[in-house]
Protein backbone atom coordinates (compact mmCIF):
# COMPACT_ATOMS: atom_id res chain seq x y z
CA UNK A 1 0.00 0.00 0.00
CA UNK A 2 1.19 3.50 -0.86
CA UNK A 3 1.29 5.99 1.98
CA UNK A 4 -1.27 8.83 1.76
CA UNK A 5 1.34 11.28 0.44
CA UNK A 6 3.28 8.86 -1.77
CA UNK A 7 2.54 9.44 -5.49
CA UNK A 8 1.82 6.49 -7.74
CA UNK A 9 3.95 7.99 -10.52
CA UNK A 10 7.22 9.90 -10.12
CA UNK A 11 9.13 11.94 -12.68
CA UNK A 12 12.83 12.25 -11.91
CA UNK A 13 15.95 13.50 -13.67
CA UNK A 14 19.50 12.20 -13.36
CA UNK A 15 22.56 14.27 -14.31
CA UNK A 16 25.95 12.58 -14.62
CA UNK A 17 28.76 15.12 -14.92
CA UNK A 18 31.90 13.47 -16.23
CA UNK A 19 35.30 14.93 -17.05
CA UNK A 20 34.59 15.04 -20.79
CA UNK A 21 30.81 14.61 -21.20
CA UNK A 22 27.53 15.22 -19.42
CA UNK A 23 24.66 12.77 -19.49
CA UNK A 24 21.05 13.58 -18.57
CA UNK A 25 18.10 11.19 -18.29
CA UNK A 26 14.45 11.88 -17.45
CA UNK A 27 12.53 8.89 -16.10
CA UNK A 28 8.96 8.00 -15.30
CA UNK A 29 8.87 5.66 -12.32
CA UNK A 30 5.59 4.01 -11.33
CA UNK A 31 4.98 1.84 -8.30
CA UNK A 32 2.89 -0.51 -10.45
CA UNK A 33 5.11 -1.11 -13.48
CA UNK A 34 8.60 0.18 -12.74
CA UNK A 35 10.65 2.79 -14.58
CA UNK A 36 11.04 3.82 -18.20
CA UNK A 37 13.15 6.40 -19.98
CA UNK A 38 11.21 9.39 -21.31
CA UNK A 39 14.22 11.17 -22.82
CA UNK A 40 17.99 11.15 -22.46
CA UNK A 41 21.00 12.91 -23.90
CA UNK A 42 24.79 12.79 -23.80
CA UNK A 43 26.93 15.75 -24.85
CA UNK A 44 30.65 16.46 -24.70
CA UNK A 45 31.70 19.48 -22.65
CA UNK A 46 34.32 20.78 -25.12
CA UNK A 47 36.00 23.48 -23.00
CA UNK A 48 32.70 24.95 -21.82
CA UNK A 49 31.58 25.56 -18.26
CA UNK A 50 30.18 22.16 -17.12
CA UNK A 51 27.42 23.69 -14.97
CA UNK A 52 26.12 25.73 -17.91
CA UNK A 53 26.27 22.75 -20.25
CA UNK A 54 24.37 20.60 -17.74
CA UNK A 55 21.70 23.28 -17.31
CA UNK A 56 21.19 23.54 -21.07
CA UNK A 57 21.07 19.77 -21.57
CA UNK A 58 18.58 19.39 -18.73
CA UNK A 59 16.26 21.94 -20.32
CA UNK A 60 16.52 20.25 -23.72
CA UNK A 61 15.96 16.76 -22.28
CA UNK A 62 12.92 17.93 -20.31
CA UNK A 63 11.50 19.50 -23.46
CA UNK A 64 12.03 16.25 -25.39
CA UNK A 65 10.30 14.34 -22.60
CA UNK A 66 7.41 16.80 -22.47
CA UNK A 67 8.06 17.40 -18.76
CA UNK A 68 8.23 20.73 -16.94
CA UNK A 69 10.91 21.31 -14.32
CA UNK A 70 8.36 21.77 -11.56
CA UNK A 71 6.90 18.35 -12.36
CA UNK A 72 10.09 16.60 -11.30
CA UNK A 73 9.95 14.88 -7.95
CA UNK A 74 13.75 14.75 -7.72
CA UNK A 75 16.80 16.09 -9.59
CA UNK A 76 19.65 13.69 -8.82
CA UNK A 77 23.30 14.23 -9.72
CA UNK A 78 26.35 11.99 -9.78
CA UNK A 79 29.98 12.20 -10.88
CA UNK A 80 31.04 15.84 -10.55
CA UNK A 81 27.38 16.83 -10.35
CA UNK A 82 27.74 18.60 -7.02
CA UNK A 83 28.43 21.74 -9.10
CA UNK A 84 24.77 21.69 -10.20
CA UNK A 85 22.86 24.15 -8.01
CA UNK A 86 19.47 22.84 -9.11
CA UNK A 87 20.08 19.37 -7.70
CA UNK A 88 17.89 17.86 -4.99
CA UNK A 89 20.55 15.36 -3.95
CA UNK A 90 23.82 13.75 -5.03
CA UNK A 91 24.81 10.06 -5.31
CA UNK A 92 28.25 8.46 -5.48
CA UNK A 93 29.29 7.43 -8.99
CA UNK A 94 29.74 3.75 -8.21
CA UNK A 95 26.30 3.63 -6.57
CA UNK A 96 24.64 5.34 -9.52
CA UNK A 97 26.40 3.19 -12.13
CA UNK A 98 25.53 0.00 -10.25
CA UNK A 99 21.83 0.95 -10.16
CA UNK A 100 21.83 2.12 -13.77
CA UNK A 101 23.66 -1.02 -14.89
CA UNK A 102 21.12 -3.25 -13.16
CA UNK A 103 18.29 -1.29 -14.77
CA UNK A 104 19.79 -1.81 -18.24
CA UNK A 105 20.60 -5.49 -17.65
CA UNK A 106 18.82 -7.15 -14.69
CA UNK A 107 21.22 -10.13 -14.93
CA UNK A 108 24.31 -7.97 -14.35
CA UNK A 109 26.16 -8.54 -11.08
CA UNK A 110 29.06 -6.23 -11.82
CA UNK A 111 29.84 -3.24 -13.98
CA UNK A 112 33.07 -1.92 -15.44
CA UNK A 113 32.72 1.83 -15.88
CA UNK A 114 35.27 3.11 -18.40
CA UNK A 115 35.51 6.89 -18.35
CA UNK A 116 37.79 9.54 -19.77
CA UNK A 117 40.27 9.50 -16.88
CA UNK A 118 39.91 6.12 -15.17
CA UNK A 119 38.06 2.82 -15.06
CA UNK A 120 36.32 1.30 -12.07
CA UNK A 121 34.92 -2.15 -11.44
CA UNK A 122 31.91 -2.49 -9.14
CA UNK A 123 30.54 -5.73 -7.74
CA UNK A 124 26.86 -5.58 -6.76
CA UNK A 125 23.93 -7.73 -5.72
CA UNK A 126 20.45 -8.10 -7.25
CA UNK A 127 19.34 -4.87 -5.51
CA UNK A 128 22.30 -2.83 -6.82
CA UNK A 129 23.94 -2.76 -3.40
CA UNK A 130 27.68 -2.24 -3.90
CA UNK A 131 29.63 -5.18 -2.45
CA UNK A 132 33.12 -4.32 -3.64
CA UNK A 133 34.85 -1.88 -5.97
CA UNK A 134 38.26 -1.09 -7.42
CA UNK A 135 39.50 1.90 -9.41
CA UNK A 136 42.40 2.24 -11.82
CA UNK A 137 45.02 4.97 -11.55
CA UNK A 138 44.31 8.22 -13.40
CA UNK A 139 47.72 8.02 -15.08
CA UNK A 140 47.05 4.54 -16.48
CA UNK A 141 46.94 3.84 -20.20
CA UNK A 142 43.48 2.33 -19.86
CA UNK A 143 41.34 5.45 -20.08
CA UNK A 144 39.13 7.07 -22.67
CA UNK A 145 41.35 10.16 -22.79
CA UNK A 146 44.37 8.00 -23.63
CA UNK A 147 42.47 6.35 -26.48
CA UNK A 148 41.32 9.75 -27.71
CA UNK A 149 44.91 11.02 -27.73
CA UNK A 150 46.03 7.98 -29.72
CA UNK A 151 43.20 8.39 -32.23
CA UNK A 152 44.17 12.03 -32.75
CA UNK A 153 47.78 11.05 -33.38
CA UNK A 154 46.71 8.36 -35.86
CA UNK A 155 44.24 10.71 -37.58
CA UNK A 156 41.30 8.44 -36.80
CA UNK A 157 37.84 9.59 -35.66
CA UNK A 158 36.70 8.17 -32.32
CA UNK A 159 33.74 6.49 -34.00
CA UNK A 160 36.13 4.61 -36.32
CA UNK A 161 38.32 3.09 -33.59
CA UNK A 162 36.09 0.09 -32.85
CA UNK A 163 35.43 -0.94 -36.48
CA UNK A 164 39.11 -0.53 -37.40
CA UNK A 165 40.25 -2.61 -34.43
CA UNK A 166 37.98 -5.44 -35.59
CA UNK A 167 39.85 -5.50 -38.92
CA UNK A 168 43.19 -6.36 -37.29
CA UNK A 169 44.97 -9.53 -38.42
CA UNK A 170 48.22 -9.25 -36.41
CA UNK A 171 47.71 -7.05 -33.32
CA UNK A 172 50.86 -5.36 -32.08
CA UNK A 173 51.54 -5.61 -28.35
CA UNK A 174 51.36 -2.28 -26.55
CA UNK A 175 52.71 -1.26 -23.12
CA UNK A 176 50.07 -1.35 -20.38
CA UNK A 177 52.22 0.22 -17.70
CA UNK A 178 51.66 3.93 -18.27
CA UNK A 179 50.17 6.27 -20.85
CA UNK A 180 53.48 7.92 -21.71
CA UNK A 181 55.18 4.60 -22.49
CA UNK A 182 52.16 3.38 -24.42
CA UNK A 183 52.08 6.53 -26.57
CA UNK A 184 55.79 6.08 -27.25
CA UNK A 185 55.04 2.50 -28.32
CA UNK A 186 52.46 3.78 -30.80
CA UNK A 187 54.88 6.30 -32.30
CA UNK A 188 57.41 3.49 -32.80
CA UNK A 189 54.74 1.25 -34.36
CA UNK A 190 53.82 3.92 -36.90
CA UNK A 191 57.49 4.40 -37.83
CA UNK A 192 57.77 0.63 -38.36
CA UNK A 193 54.78 0.59 -40.69
CA UNK A 194 52.37 -1.28 -38.41
CA UNK A 195 48.82 -0.87 -39.72
CA UNK A 196 46.33 1.26 -37.81
CA UNK A 197 43.93 -1.69 -37.20
CA UNK A 198 46.77 -3.75 -35.69
CA UNK A 199 47.88 -0.82 -33.51
CA UNK A 200 44.35 -0.23 -32.24
CA UNK A 201 43.69 -3.90 -31.58
CA UNK A 202 46.94 -4.15 -29.62
CA UNK A 203 45.88 -1.17 -27.50
CA UNK A 204 42.44 -2.69 -26.96
CA UNK A 205 44.03 -5.96 -25.85
CA UNK A 206 46.25 -4.12 -23.37
CA UNK A 207 43.23 -2.23 -21.98
CA UNK A 208 41.17 -5.43 -21.81
CA UNK A 209 43.83 -7.14 -19.72
CA UNK A 210 43.84 -4.24 -17.29
CA UNK A 211 40.05 -4.25 -16.97
CA UNK A 212 39.83 -7.99 -16.40
CA UNK A 213 42.40 -7.73 -13.60
CA UNK A 214 40.34 -4.93 -12.09
CA UNK A 215 37.19 -7.08 -12.25
CA UNK A 216 38.98 -10.09 -10.80
CA UNK A 217 40.11 -8.01 -7.83
CA UNK A 218 36.45 -7.38 -6.92
CA UNK A 219 35.53 -11.07 -7.16
CA UNK A 220 33.23 -10.47 -10.14
CA UNK A 221 31.50 -13.49 -11.69
CA UNK A 222 28.68 -13.88 -14.18
CA UNK A 223 27.30 -11.00 -16.25
CA UNK A 224 29.40 -7.80 -16.31
CA UNK A 225 27.93 -4.75 -18.01
CA UNK A 226 30.33 -2.25 -19.56
CA UNK A 227 29.23 1.33 -18.85
CA UNK A 228 30.70 4.75 -19.51
CA UNK A 229 31.96 6.42 -22.65
CA UNK A 230 33.85 3.42 -24.06
CA UNK A 231 30.91 1.02 -23.76
CA UNK A 232 30.10 1.64 -27.42
CA UNK A 233 33.63 0.76 -28.62
CA UNK A 234 33.00 -2.56 -30.40
CA UNK A 235 36.71 -3.25 -30.74
CA UNK A 236 37.26 -2.92 -27.01
CA UNK A 237 34.24 -5.11 -26.23
CA UNK A 238 35.54 -7.76 -28.60
CA UNK A 239 39.00 -7.64 -26.98
CA UNK A 240 37.42 -7.96 -23.52
CA UNK A 241 35.41 -11.02 -24.55
CA UNK A 242 38.39 -12.63 -26.23
CA UNK A 243 40.60 -12.03 -23.20
CA UNK A 244 37.94 -13.40 -20.82
CA UNK A 245 37.71 -16.58 -22.91
CA UNK A 246 41.49 -17.01 -23.22
CA UNK A 247 42.01 -16.51 -19.48
CA UNK A 248 39.07 -18.68 -18.44
CA UNK A 249 37.58 -15.71 -16.59
CA UNK A 250 34.20 -16.45 -14.95
CA UNK A 251 32.59 -13.32 -16.45
CA UNK A 252 30.34 -12.63 -19.43
CA UNK A 253 30.97 -9.19 -20.92
CA UNK A 254 27.89 -7.32 -22.11
CA UNK A 255 27.02 -3.82 -23.23
CA UNK A 256 23.77 -1.97 -23.88
CA UNK A 257 22.77 0.76 -26.31
CA UNK A 258 22.22 3.07 -23.31
CA UNK A 259 25.34 2.03 -21.38
CA UNK A 260 26.80 5.53 -21.61
CA UNK A 261 23.76 6.77 -19.67
CA UNK A 262 24.10 4.31 -16.79
CA UNK A 263 25.23 6.92 -14.25
CA UNK A 264 22.43 9.36 -15.09
CA UNK A 265 19.84 6.57 -15.12
CA UNK A 266 21.04 5.22 -11.79
CA UNK A 267 20.96 8.67 -10.20
CA UNK A 268 17.39 9.23 -11.40
CA UNK A 269 16.31 5.81 -10.09
CA UNK A 270 17.92 6.38 -6.69
CA UNK A 271 16.20 9.77 -6.63
CA UNK A 272 12.83 8.08 -7.05
CA UNK A 273 13.73 5.56 -4.36
CA UNK A 274 14.64 8.37 -1.96
CA UNK A 275 11.34 10.19 -2.64
CA UNK A 276 9.35 7.08 -1.80
CA UNK A 277 11.50 6.45 1.28
CA UNK A 278 10.83 9.96 2.53
CA UNK A 279 7.14 9.66 1.68
CA UNK A 280 6.99 6.56 3.84
CA UNK A 281 8.18 8.75 6.72
CA UNK A 282 5.60 11.41 5.95
CA UNK A 283 8.11 13.79 4.32
CA UNK A 284 7.13 15.32 0.98
CA UNK A 285 9.32 17.20 -1.49
CA UNK A 286 7.98 20.29 -3.22
CA UNK A 287 7.94 21.29 -6.88
CA UNK A 288 11.18 20.54 -8.70
CA UNK A 289 12.20 18.10 -5.98
CA UNK A 290 12.78 20.76 -3.31
CA UNK A 291 11.96 20.30 0.35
Amino acid sequence: MLSPIEPEVLLTAGIDVGSSAIKVAVLREAAADGARILAARCERIRRREPANVAEAILRETLAAAGVALDELAYVATTGEGEIIKRRTGHFYGMTAHARGGLFLDPEARAIIDIGALYARAVLMDERAKVLSHRMSSQCASGSGQFLENISRYLGVALAEIGPLSLQADRPEQCSSICAVLAETDVINMVSRGISIPNILKGIHQSMAGRYLRLLASTGARGVVLVTGGLAADRGLLSALREAATEQGSPVEIRSHENSVLAGALGAALWGAFRVRKLAGKGIALGAGGQR
